[in-house]
């Protein structure tokens, strides 16, 4: 993969993860966050190609960047980013417009528009990929299952960033399927929801879809 610097923006479980994930093939990742300091033990736990910023420090750093912030505070982070930064770069948007404000999850966008559609009208010289939006961080990286490797389900408008980013869920042990464009963010986003649902309703995060072929 022709990527050398990665930022990413969030500072939560998926930002650790994937960007651990980043560092485990090689490449250098920078964090994004309101506060960089609270990553100190992150940072000397994966070595010295990890480090820490704030979001514009990460988006100005990264040659791809991975968008891991709470749907709701994306547009707020792409801001203090820089929308600038965003410009020209292959990110991978791993957010879901999830609402559990009254106690049970919902969507606070769809169906005629999706989370995914507004990043990518946010940062319009971007080349947004939705990805890793539909498992759960404890199996983003080299998943592992009786059935076998499961499928990461990704939409984006620009083909060959959709190839860079097929490669990364490759070297992480996911199959890919590609659902066309930035639209069908409007798809993956309910997907999340679906896999939320059957967590909460089995009491137990561990299940990744796989699309069965013959």
């Amino acid at each position: 993969m022709e990527i050398a610097r990665v930022g990413v923006l969030g500072s939560g479980d998926v930002g650790r993860v994937l960007g651990g994930g980043f560092i485990k093939l090689g490449h250098e990742v920078k964090i994004g966050t309101r506060n960089p300091e609270k990553l100190e033990e992150w940072v000397q736990s994966q070595g010295e190609r990890a480090s820490a910023g704030s979001f514009e420090d990460a988006a100005a750093f990264g040659d791809v960047l991975v968008l891991a912030t709470l749907g709701s505070g994306t547009e707020s982070a792409l801001r203090m980013a820089g929308l600038d930064n965003f410009a020209g770069k292959v990110v991978i948007d791993a957010t879901n417009p999830l609402d559990f404000s009254k106690g049970k999850p919902e969507l606070y966008i769809g169906w005629n528009d999706s989370l995914g559609e507004q990043i990518q009208r946010w940062i319009p010289n971007a080349r947004v990929v939705k990805a890793f939006n539909t498992v759960g961080n404890a199996h983003m990286i080299q998943p592992d299952f009786p059935g076998g490797p499961p499928d990461m389900f990704i939409c984006g408008n620009d083909e060959n960033a959709k190839k860079l980013v097929s490669q990364v869920c490759t070297h992480w042990g996911w199959g890919v399927i590609d659902l066309g464009g930035i639209e069908s963010s409007r798809y993956l986003e309910p997907m999340c929801m679906a896999w939320v649902i059957h967590g909460l309703r089995t009491n137990s995060w561990n299940h990744a879809f796989k699309m069965l072929k013959k």
